[in-house]
């Protein structure tokens, strides 16, 4: 198998990506291939499958499992059909500045129109028709909702431009709960697991989800990071990190995950009264 580019942030949007750490995720994954001879890398959250394309180009002998939980795959494999239906939006709203002012409702109920005529043929990727007309960070997954909004022109200007073939080459694709992947892989020689799961109490509309990710649904990740190879992602926000550092100081029966692991960090401004950090952690011992 011939790999060719290695994107360094997702064809589509998605909400939560880790373009920011497509470097220091590549740097981490390659100081692992040096000590050891890596078998299976398994994205246990794959969201944008970013983080298991770049794993592909880095180890592109060892097998490489994408948890398409979201079926981001099938936005990609689609991109044709939204690409024209961009193109009609980029006409409807001409002579509109991008991002300056709200679209007319004249304008909004034709652009609703054109979107319906693809809903009722059964394929519309409204995350990026949000990232495309909604203020930033908004999102709505149906024509329902859609309609409820306030639109913005913020379509790029020229069409998506990428191989769904390229971005997926090489990627074992599967679609299951994250606990039952991490029970089929953990014994493995060879394995690592990449853990991304949704921030502490993030909307998870947007992933293949109903509900917000809890502290429950968060601690159980840390089951999958006991005695593994891990590259493990997290915000400052969610207090995770410090929460083992002292339970492994208080709770003698406690074994902290993150001992001795290795931290990088993103700073991430949202406005001048938002900021946050990103965190990476990896850890090798097997």
């Amino acid at each position: 198998m011939s790999l060719k580019k290695m994107f360094k942030t997702a064809p589509l949007p998605f909400q939560g990506q880790k373009r920011r750490f497509a470097g220091g995720f590549a740097t981490a994954l390659s100081e692992l291939k040096a000590k050891q001879d890596i078998k299976v890398v398994v994205d246990l959250f794959g969201g944008s499958g970013l983080l298991a394309h770049i794993a592909k180009h880095i180890i592109p002998e060892a097998k490489i499992i994408y948890n398409d939980y979201d079926n981001y795959s099938r936005r990609l494999l689609n991109i044709d059909e939204t690409n024209k239906l961009l193109d009609d939006i980029r006409l409807l709203l001409n002579g509109i500045p991008r991002d300056k002012q709200r679209i007319d409702e004249h304008r909004k109920v034709k652009v609703i129109d054109r979107i319906a005529q693809d809903d009722k043929e059964g394929f519309v990727d409204y995350i990026t028709l949000s990232a495309s007309l909604l203020f930033s960070a908004k999102y709505a997954l149906t024509l329902e909702e859609f309609s409820k909004e306030n639109f913005y022109n913020r379509v790029k200007a020229s069409a998506y431009d990428f191989d769904p073939d390229e971005y997926l080459a090489g990627l074992d694709v599967v679609r299951v709960d994250y606990k039952e992947l991490y029970n089929q892989y953990k014994d493995v020689p060879g394995v690592v697991f990449v853990v991304d799961p949704p921030y502490l109490s993030t909307d998870t509309s947007t992933y293949n989800s109903d509900k917000y990710w809890k502290l429950r649904d968060y601690l159980d990740v840390l089951n999958v990071l006991v005695d593994t190879n891990y590259i493990f992602f997290t915000s400052n926000k969610s207090s995770l990190v410090e929460l083992c550092e002292w339970l492994d100081n208080n709770k003698k029966e406690f074994s902290n995950p993150f001992a001795r692991s290795i931290l990088n960090t993103q700073n991430i401004t949202l406005n001048k009264d938002a900021k946050y950090t990103d965190m990476m952690l990896y850890r090798f011992i097997k």
